[in-house]
């Protein structure tokens, strides 16, 4: 994949995302949220594959997989007016759909195309296929790790904005209820992300979020977590209680641990 190809990418990306900024506030506010996000993605991604020391042909497909992983969620808000998979689509399923549709990597080779739209339907499943190629492993982990990244920004600061508007796009519409759930507990207790079914409250979504520290893949990640103190953001914007403590007390030593032994 050459320059040229990568540009028009961008641009193909720029129109798509315009049709959708029309309506009320909220919906614009929302679909802003994923095209922002969109774009710090691939600065995330493109960041860490130079600390890892990406070839600039392979950067250049990383920034492609990043740019597009995200695409269904524009037409999943419109119709649905949520981004919440369980209540309307799986985005990346759908977002593949609408790639193959509009023919928008159609000057790719076959077997980078069928790469791209495999990363992008991989990127939000609970665990990563078995039987994958090393290289669609590598760039779906790739993407993992710089999607949350943003995510983490995203949430945190939206968990200690000063002000009170909620936004249930964000919150995927769960009720802000005390306490947290066992089965999350659990979860996290025992060193593993949090299993979505388990989820009942906002609170618990703040803990999957924490949770998601057991699925990184890549040194640079875990040094801008640590960095960006996003696990003490997320513990800082839950309840206290010796529970809370207790998860993050483990999930801030996998941390350090899996960050020191990277770098040796």
């Amino acid at each position: 994949m050459n320059e040229e190809i990568l540009e028009d990418l961008r641009n193909w990306f720029v129109s798509y995302v315009q049709t959708f900024k029309l309506g009320d506030a909220d919906h614009q506010r929302n679909i802003a949220l994923k095209e922002e996000h969109t774009r710090r993605v691939c600065k995330e991604i493109l960041d860490i594959g130079r600390k890892l020391g990406l070839s600039d042909e392979d950067l250049r497909l990383a920034e492609v997989i990043a740019l597009l992983h995200d695409i269904g969620r524009f037409e999943q808000y419109a119709r649905y007016q949520t981004f919440a998979d369980h209540h309307s689509v799986d985005h990346a399923e759908f977002g593949v759909r609408i790639l193959q549709e509009n023919a928008v990597l159609n000057r790719l080779d076959e077997s980078m195309r069928d790469l791209v739209l495999r990363t992008i339907s991989y990127h939000n499943r609970a665990a990563l296929p078995q039987e994958e190629t090393e290289a669609c492993l590598f760039f779906t982990k790739l993407l993992r790790d710089a999607d949350k990244l943003d995510i983490w920004r995203v949430v945190t600061e939206y968990y200690h904005q000063n002000n009170e508007e909620r936004n249930g796009a964000i919150e995927l519409s769960l009720p802000d209820t005390p306490g947290i759930s066992d089965d999350v507990y659990r979860d996290l207790m025992e060193g593993r992300i949090v299993d979505f079914t388990h989820l009942k409250n906002l609170n618990d979504f703040k803990l999957l979020q924490l949770g998601w520290i057991y699925d990184i893949n890549f040194a640079p990640t875990f040094q801008c977590i640590q960095e960006r103190a996003y696990l003490e953001k997320i513990r800082d914007a839950l309840p206290k209680s010796e529970e809370v403590e207790r998860v993050f007390s483990v999930a801030q030593s996998y941390l350090e641990n899996s960050h020191h032994i990277m770098r040796r």
